[in-house]
């Protein structure tokens, strides 16, 4: 955990998201969304003060109301964090559509790497980025939802909210 970490909790249809960045990186560019149960919130009452904070929570808003699909904006501002791999794999999940889900298989064709679905499973779990990068829209070959950081109860809210909004 870095030293200066600035945070910010925003309820939200599913539960408390927090949002945090690292200050101590020189273009604090080191930043996370995370969806936490309020009782595990570092610190509930903190709203620090930073330009990324408040864009996400702008963003974030968005999309609880339904305005926001496209996070570009915020994504301006990802860091170089992850393996190159890694990396690969969270830009491939910015390309699946709202309201929709992909196979871990289907992400793996989608970068070319159709033998690696295993190691996409791998890297969509270690997206720092929930909701932002939308890992929650990434389903197990047969259909079902599989894991997912935010709790499988959480995945399939996003989804079901998502599906509302497309009206699917």
């Amino acid at each position: 955990m870095p030293d200066k970490l600035a945070t910010r909790w925003i309820e939200t249809p599913i539960g408390a998201v927090e949002i945090g960045i690292n200050l101590d990186s020189e273009v604090a560019s080191l930043w996370y969304v995370e969806i936490v149960a309020t009782e595990n919130l570092r610190d509930p009452k903190n709203q620090d003060q930073h330009p990324i904070l408040d864009l996400a929570q702008e963003q974030l808003s968005k999309y609880f109301r339904g305005e926001e699909t496209n996070f570009s904006e915020l994504l301006a501002h990802q860091s170089n964090y992850g393996t190159a791999f890694q990396q690969q794999v969270w830009q491939a999940l910015t390309q699946i559509p709202y309201g929709q889900t992909w196979s871990y298989g289907e992400l793996a064709n989608f970068i070319s790497n159709p033998k690696a679905v295993r190691a996409v499973g791998a890297a969509n779990g270690k997206n720092p980025l929930a909701i932002v990068v939308p890992c929650h829209r990434v389903i197990g070959a047969n259909g079902t939802l599989t894991g997912y950081a935010g709790g499988l109860d959480n995945k399939q809210k996003l989804l079901s909210f998502e599906s509302k909004v497309t009206g699917d």
